[in-house]
């Protein structure tokens, strides 16, 4: 699931020029979703073999999933599994897990993006979700092509309530300094760069639909998701 590329410490950016790239209007990487079978195993390996630490997320209302979170900072992973099976079947999303969660691989990009800008450049309609913490906080966002995601592997669009509460800003204990990701979408590259537009760190290939490569940069190497 993961491999380990040594990389010479001076070409990895500092945190702070990792966070302070994105204005608050910029298109960035919100989050990569993984499905996976088992939600704590898949945390226990990915701190085992890459030195990335994970938290507890929370459960996701009508699609019978769960997930936990891996913070990068302006970014992270979601790790996602199915947790009711039954409610999971009467969901679109949940059934997308379901199917993808036995490879375990990187399955799917969330991109944030100022919904206004978003529904007006697609003609899309935004949706609201929640997603309750262990704690009992109620994280709030509104998303976006989420249909086109599931049906066709286009990435979705994202903007949160509270960019105070962001996931990707979760304390968390890593082995390793994240530094930024990179990320690259095979398909059809001119439907897919109409869809996206122009956001860093994403790259587009020729191919058959869904994510070429997850690549993670830290303090000490990169980390290839795959």
């Amino acid at each position: 699931m993961f491999s380990w590329v040594e990389m010479p410490l001076g070409r990895c950016a500092t945190t702070a020029g990792f966070l302070g790239r994105y204005g608050p209007d910029m298109a960035r990487i919100d989050h990569v979703l993984i499905p996976v079978d088992d939600l704590e195993r898949a945390a226990a390996d990915l701190q085992q073999e890459a030195g990335l630490g994970s938290v507890a997320g929370g459960r996701h209302r009508g699609h019978g999933t769960a997930n936990r979170i891996v913070p990068l900072g302006a970014s992270y992973l979601e790790l996602i599994a199915v947790v009711d099976v039954s409610e999971a079947a009467r969901s679109p999303f949940g059934n997308w897990v379901a199917r993808r969660a036995a490879a375990g691989r990187p399955a799917g990009l969330c991109i944030a993006e100022a919904m206004d800008t978003v529904t007006a450049r697609l003609g899309l309609s935004a949706v609201p979700m929640t997603r309750r913490l262990p704690d009992g906080i109620e994280l709030a966002w509104r998303v976006a092509g989420m249909a086109e995601a599931l049906s066709e592997g286009l990435p979705f669009f994202i903007e949160w309530d509270d960019l105070e509460r962001h996931p990707g800003r979760s304390a968390v204990d890593h082995g390793v300094d994240p530094v930024g990701v990179e990320v690259t979408i095979s398909g059809d590259v001119e439907r897919l760069r109409d869809w996206v537009g122009d956001v860093p760190d994403v790259a587009f290939i020729p191919g058959p639909p869904g994510l070429a490569a997850v690549t993670i940069s830290t303090d000490g190497g990169r980390i290839d998701l795959r």
